[in-house]
């Protein structure tokens, strides 16, 4: 035989026996795969997230470690909600969202396929492991005397809310006001209020966390509509009695919701861990921690602990205006009602 042929036939010998380990490793588990090679995650989250997962983070990364043997690290990106899914359509190669509205969660679903259809339900309380609300905060001593959603509309008070295009707390805080307006005045008194609500708001920031900073750092405005952890995390931040919180009569359970980015996941070999990061935030642990940053648990353990931390608020749903779909057609679709209120101011 010539060497040519024996070099050859030594190659494809060796090119077999690699291709067959490859396909026996490639069928252990992820977490076998990479037994002592570190993981990452990436977690595309909305604004006021940030000090949450800061904290939540290495919760979890011990917990896995401890599970495993493996080490996982987390990135974070934070910004306006609806921001933060357009740019996980546009190539951003998150592991998991944790964003602030459901809509934007199902936009990973009808753009391109990122997230399989029935996200909803692979999680407890429909993909929600936390909630919160909307509230209002105001400067110390309450100079404007603002009690509630009414004081919002009055001649010379300066509202402070983000852009409801781009931000999940901004489309909160829409609702929050219409409903209320709704009750008093059925839809022409709602639509008439926001859009006297929307002439005081003097620039709509791209997300919340931009508005708390618009309010708290820069002194712009007399009442900022912020979500409820983030107006305790302000007045921590800038010292008992600076700010004070207004509890209005009516406002709107808010449900975050987390996703695994499945396409991703399933192309970097992340699902198992990427899941396990999620489902770890219902743990009793992690639900301690969700109360300790102000945001509502869904515990009854946590809840029970911390019920005199969170106000007692009358609250409506989503499903209460009909679901999503149907809010969003009506409210924030290109010319839906938020486009014809505010091309007015």
């Amino acid at each position: 035989m010539k060497e040519h042929d024996i070099r050859k036939r030594q190659f494809l010998k060796r090119s077999i026996g690699m291709a067959s380990a490859l396909a026996a490793t490639q069928m252990l588990p992820t977490a076998v795969r990479a037994q002592g090679r570190p993981l990452e995650l990436l977690n595309v989250s909305y604004d006021p997230t940030r000090e949450l997962y800061a904290q939540y983070n290495p919760l979890f990364a011990k917990y896995w470690k401890a599970k495993t043997g493996q080490d996982v690290s987390i990135r974070n990106s934070h910004g306006g909600s609806s921001k933060q899914a357009r740019s996980v359509i546009d190539g951003v190669d998150a592991d998991v969202v944790t964003l602030g509205l459901a809509p934007d969660v199902e936009a990973l679903v009808t753009h391109g396929g990122l997230v399989k259809p029935g996200w909803e339900d692979r999680l407890p309380d429909h993909a929600s492991p936390y909630t919160s609300t909307i509230i209002l905060l105001v400067r110390k001593g309450n100079p404007k005397g603002i009690k509630g959603w009414d004081d919002l509309v009055k001649p010379g008070v300066s509202v402070i809310t983000p852009n409801p295009k781009t931000s999940a707390g901004a489309r909160w805080n829409y609702l929050a006001a219409w409903e209320h307006a709704r009750r008093q005045s059925g839809d022409a008194g709602a639509k008439a209020f926001v859009e006297k609500l929307y002439r005081n708001v003097p620039v709509l920031d791209s997300g919340a966390r931009g508005s708390t900073i618009t309010f708290a750092q820069r002194g712009v405005g007399d009442v900022l509509i912020s979500w409820e952890n983030d107006a305790f995390l302000a007045q921590k931040e800038f010292g008992a009695g600076e700010l004070e919180i207004v509890v209005p009569s009516l406002s709107v359970l808010c449900e975050p919701t987390v996703a695994v980015v499945d396409r991703n996941v399933d192309r970097k070999g992340t699902r198992e861990v990427a899941e396990a990061y999620l489902k770890y935030l219902y743990s009793d642990d992690a639900q301690d921690l969700i109360a300790r940053n102000y945001y509502r648990p869904i515990g009854e353990k946590a809840k029970a602990k911390y019920a005199t931390q969170f106000p007692k608020l009358d609250l409506f749903t989503i499903r209460d205006l009909g679901g999503w779909p149907a809010v969003d057609k009506l409210h924030f679709a290109d010319n839906a009602l938020f486009d014809q209120i505010y091309v007015k101011q």
